[in-house]
């Protein structure tokens, strides 16, 4: 009785004294959290209070600078998301951890722990029952590639698959923010079975009345510090805000003037609509300033965007009672994210505020650099930008300096309506009052209108004249005059009860047909016939058995190589040294396996044939993930070394091969050389093992999204090296066969596969951005290219078309499968 006591004290989850720094930002401040088995805990901040970044940590996603975390009584090893899902530690996040080039099953297989993961035969009816289990009309094919669900669908699958395991502590980051009333019942249903079984679940939200409604217990995280857990019952939701907002005013506005109702708007917007939002209905009066509001991800920025003429709308949108149907001189933007959008590195002051305004001082097209300078140091004047000179690399300046410069560039245009985002982000406090004042005089002295998005409620209630609430895309209250305050705008965007309707756009089945694996093949497999056709009817040596042995023994070389660089593309990288590595075993083996060689020569031969490549995968392998060089730049390295060590040891092709060697490497089975029938069943082997094993499925994940294979307890450097290996192996057998083929050690045998090879496993179905492949693809695609290199001879061409017919395949391959994998992707 003593140990079931002991054991039912212990919680489901304990944070203890947990601190994480970034850069310029204590995130988390010695936070201590402890969650009860069969409860559900909420937890409640503003933006950037520290919730995701304490779950983050808790769930082995983040590594904390102090502190420990426990899953029922055992210590999580820190870092390591695998650990946490073995501890029965199941997170939901704010944008799903799924990866979108693997299909609804096989992401729902990544899921569970490894105990837990059902036999891959038998994971599609598996996945759909589990699927049933949330409802008999969830309408999601296990089959479907993430990328083509919409946003609803995706988050159905994340929450689906993380209840499937029935985790011992179950973290739900936001979310309801992309589900229909009927699914967050279905949620609310789930989390209380959960809690009833003895679980434990995290709800993290910032709609405080759905926390009211399912949490136990609720703590409040401001400014990256733990202020406090409370039951649930104790607390009202004006006393859930007041513990969330819990900060006094601390900046200076100016002051607000009375503005009056007579004359006709500035901006008017009628029935807008967009991604992200709907129905925005609202009007700007001269030198008034309005504020869109909201929880993050709310729509309030899409609909600044989309006025801006960023983006697809509908709708109508007049400045001055003249309809503005895109962009508009009249209108200017500045963005929120000033260092990716806004501030240029390498351009001066000067050029940063006259890049808004080419046309006040340039004729026909060429820049006069006295006006040009005039122009920027009265804007710099008028604006106080502190700035050595007008010469001055703008990246130098501090960040309200810098914001300053950018206001500069945007009034000295004149517009009639302002949209700025985040205007004082990054800003120390004096260079606010500076930038408040600034827009409120512009928009006083002007007549302008000013529409402001920010994640600062204090901010918006001190600017301000007006304020609207977004929730889930649609404005939901407006604020006016003294109703305007930071508590009001908090409470109104937590406690508002929208609801996102059901998105139902999807790709057309002919666009989902050609973003899948099986049009790559059928696509490569009518272009061989009709080359084949075509090359018939004009040489009727073509289809003889000489030939057809010929272009297969070519094939066979081509599709091994081609195989490897499929497995490079799958897990993100492209390899260019296979080429040069072929080429190196080749010279390499002319001095062990020749007919002159003796017995030890010849067993060390053979061990060399696999340990160059082995050795050559590793060496690419360690620049990526120690060095940490880009792929591309890591393998061109190692293809410049291969070819250079080639022409050391042979500076002229030497070293005849064994003829026993050779001929029983070229032998024939009728037409069909032994070497093509090898590269089939390796290849039919390789399929297999990339679409009904765990490895295979993990190393697709790597090369769709690292970052999110990890937090599926994947480990990428260790699922790369296997890639790595795994194409220089490939590669090295492709040597063997090409051996054969040349006879003797020469140098530049294989220089020209590295970019055959690419052309192959792309022609073939590979994407280039990793995480999508095919084995079977890849060697028709290598049948198609060494076809298309032979009919050129055949068909009486110039030899440079050998080079232009795959170059040209490549190309319309990657255009037509990125072109329709972006349709059929949802966003």
């Amino acid at each position: 009785m003593a140990d079931d006591i002991v054991l039912e004290a212990v919680p489901a989850l304990r944070i203890d004294h947990v601190t994480k720094t970034f850069p310029g930002v204590v995130a988390l401040d010695d936070v201590d959290l402890t969650v009860r088995a069969g409860e559900v805990h909420g937890i409640v901040g503003e933006n950037g209070a520290g919730k995701s970044t304490l779950m983050a940590v808790a769930s082995g996603a983040l590594v904390s600078d102090a502190g420990t975390v426990s899953l029922g009584g055992r210590p999580l090893r820190a870092g390591s998301t695998h650990a946490a899902q073995e501890l029965g530690m199941a997170i939901v996040l704010q944008e799903p951890a799924l990866l979108p080039d693997l299909t609804v099953a096989e992401n729902m297989y990544l899921g569970q722990p490894p105990a837990a993961r059902p036999p891959i035969g038998r994971l599609r009816s598996w996945s759909r029952d589990r699927l049933r289990d949330w409802s008999e009309e969830v309408g999601i094919d296990p089959d479907s590639r993430i990328e083509e669900l919409e946003p609803e669908k995706r988050f159905i699958v994340d929450i689906v698959r993380a209840l499937a395991h029935e985790p011992a502590v179950l973290v739900l980051d936001e979310p309801t923010e992309h589900l229909a009333g009927e699914d967050v019942e279905r949620l609310f249903a789930a989390v209380l079975e959960r809690v009833r079984d003895g679980g434990a679940v995290v709800y993290i939200s910032h709609r405080i009345r759905e926390v009211k409604e399912i949490a136990d217990r609720i703590s409040v995280l401001r400014d990256g510090c733990h202020r406090g857990t409370f039951d649930t019952q104790s607390l009202a939701e004006r006393d859930i805000v007041d513990l969330i907002v819990g900060r006094r005013l601390d900046a200076v506005f100016p002051d607000k003037p009375v503005l009056s109702d007579a004359g006709d708007p500035v901006l008017r917007v009628e029935t807008l609509r967009g991604r992200g939002f709907e129905d925005l209905t609202f009007d700007v009066g001269p030198g008034e300033i309005v504020g869109f509001a909201g929880i993050e991800g709310n729509g309030q920025r899409d609909a600044l965007r989309a006025l801006a003429g960023l983006g697809h709308r509908t709708g109508s949108v007049s400045v001055d009672g003249a309809q503005v149907r895109r962009r508009s001189a009249a209108v200017a933007y500045l963005t929120g994210d000033r260092h990716r959008e806004g501030v240029f590195p390498g351009l001066t002051v000067r050029e940063t505020i006259g890049l808004r305004n080419l046309d006040r001082f340039t004729r026909l097209g060429v820049v006069e650099p006295r006006r040009e300078r005039e122009f920027a140091r009265t804007a710099v004047a008028d604006l106080a930008v502190k700035t050595p000179s007008i010469d001055t690399p703008i990246e130098s300046l501090s960040g309200g300096n810098q914001q300053k410069a950018l206001l500069a560039g945007v009034l000295r245009r004149d517009p009639r309506v302002l949209l700025i985002d985040e205007p004082t982000q990054g800003v120390d406090i004096g260079a606010k009052s500076e930038i408040y004042d600034l827009l409120r005089d512009s928009a006083r002295d002007r007549g302008m209108g000013v529409v402001v998005v920010s994640s600062d409620g204090i901010e918006l209630a001190g600017l301000c004249d007006r304020v609207l609430i977004f929730s889930r895309g649609h404005v939901v209250e407006e604020l006016v005059g003294d109703d305007i305050s930071e508590s009001r705008i908090t409470g109104a965007a937590l406690t508002a009860t929208t609801h996102r309707e059901k998105d139902t756009h999807r790709a057309g089945p002919a666009v989902r047909w050609f973003a899948g694996d099986t049009a790559p093949m059928a696509m490569v497999a009518l272009a061989v016939l009709g080359l084949g056709l075509w090359t018939s009817l004009t040489s009727s040596f073509y289809l003889t058995t000489p030939s057809i042995a010929g272009l297969l023994a070519l094939v066979a070389v081509l599709g091994f190589v081609a195989l490897g660089q499929t497995v490079a593309l799958m897990i993100g990288a492209v390899d260019l040294s296979v080429g040069p590595l072929m080429g190196f075993v080749v010279v390499a083996e002319s001095f062990f396996l020749t007919a002159e060689s003796m017995p030890l020569d010849r067993v060390l031969g053979w061990v060399l044939l696999f340990a160059i490549p082995l050795a050559v995968g590793l060496v690419n392998w360690a620049l990526v993930d120690v060095v940490r060089m880009n792929a591309i730049v890591a393998t061109l390295i190692t293809y410049i070394a291969l070819q250079a060590l080639s022409l050391v040891l042979r500076p002229q092709p030497g070293g005849l091969f064994d003829s026993r060697i050779t001929e029983a490497l070229t032998f024939t089975l009728g037409p069909v050389p032994i070497a093509f029938i090898l590269m089939v069943i390796v290849a039919a082997g390789m399929q297999f093992w990339l679409r009904r094993t765990r490895t295979g499925i993990a190393l697709r994940s790597v090369g769709s999204e690292p970052e999110r294979a990890r937090l599926n307890g994947l480990g990428a450097p260790r699922l790369r090296l296997v890639g790595f290996l795994l194409c220089s192996l490939l590669a090295g057998l492709a040597a063997l066969f090409l051996l054969a083929q040349v006879g003797s050690g020469d140098p530049t045998s294989g220089v020209d596969y590295t970019l055959t090879s690419i052309s192959a496993a792309v022609i073939g179905g590979a994407s280039i951005f990793g995480g999508r492949g095919s084995f079977v693809g890849t060697i028709a695609a290598a049948l198609l290219v060494t076809q298309a290199i032979g009919a050129v001879t055949f068909l009486g061409l110039d030899a440079a078309w050998s080079s232009y017919l795959p170059g040209a395949m490549t190309l319309v391959a990657v255009a037509v499968y990125s072109r329709t994998r972006h349709l059929a992707r949802t966003h």
